[in-house]
């Protein structure tokens, strides 16, 4: 059984940074991809960021690009969510999810494993 456990989110300044982990276990995850998502209050959740854990090829959503950076550390299992120049409409609730994957599979949906959240708020 796939766990996927966050850590990282607290409350930060516009313009600051914060770090999310999300800690990996219950199998290997070399054909897998990992995937971070939000959801603000009121608002359905949506795509952030994605990476391939074999081959480390990312997606961004265009309202994250040049300010997240996804990565992983095979060795850890774990993957980050870098998250820089934070502004006020990037506060949610961050999940870290997992599905199998092959060579074609999109990263920005479809995923079955997921973690339980952690809360990021930026205030202005």
């Amino acid at each position: 059984q796939v766990q996927l456990a966050e850590s990282g989110g607290g409350l930060v300044q516009a313009g600051g940074s914060l770090r999310l982990s999300c800690a990996a276990s219950g199998r290997t995850f070399s054909n897998y991809a990992m995937g971070w998502f939000r959801q603000a209050p009121g608002k359905e959740r949506e795509f952030v960021s994605a990476i391939r854990w074999t081959g480390g090829s990312t997606d961004y959503a265009d309202s994250v690009k040049g300010r997240f950076t996804i990565s992983r550390d095979n060795a850890k299992n774990t993957v980050y969510l870098q998250m820089n120049s934070l502004k006020p409409e990037d506060t949610a609730v961050y999940y870290c999810a997992a599905k199998s994957v092959v060579y074609y599979s999109a990263l920005r949906s479809g995923y079955d494993y997921w973690g339980q959240g952690t809360q990021v708020t930026v205030s202005s």
